[in-house]
């Protein structure tokens, strides 16, 4: 369990990317944030610092479950097509959780508030 009754464990880096999410979306709904920090915790993420591979993870993680990506993808659409249409959805989902940074539509940059 990541965010459950054994928060309070885990390794530092499981605390120190908890601490990430915390502070980055403090309103993600429970059951958004365990995928994220499981996604966060992957193999190829690793090498990152923890609040950049929890701001990875988040950003797919909403792509996927909050908005109509896969479903464009499903669609047709070529991959950087379909992220930009789904980027409002991304953005107002990262809003609602109150999140400190959005996607920008060239995905490499981040803005912040």
């Amino acid at each position: 369990m990541i965010l459950g009754r054994k928060a309070s464990g885990g390794t530092r880096r499981q605390k120190e990317m908890r601490k990430a999410l915390r502070v980055t979306v403090p309103r993600i709904p429970f059951a958004d944030a365990e995928p994220v920090l499981a996604g966060a915790l992957a193999p190829h993420l690793r090498h990152l610092p923890p609040s950049v591979a929890v701001w990875l993870a988040l950003v797919a993680h909403v792509r996927h479950a909050h908005s109509d990506y896969d479903a464009l993808l499903d669609d047709g659409y070529e991959r950087d097509a379909a992220r930009y249409f789904a980027l409002t959805s991304i953005n107002d989902t990262l809003l609602d959780w109150g999140a400190t940074r959005q996607v920008s539509a060239d995905e490499d940059e981040i803005s912040e508030d």
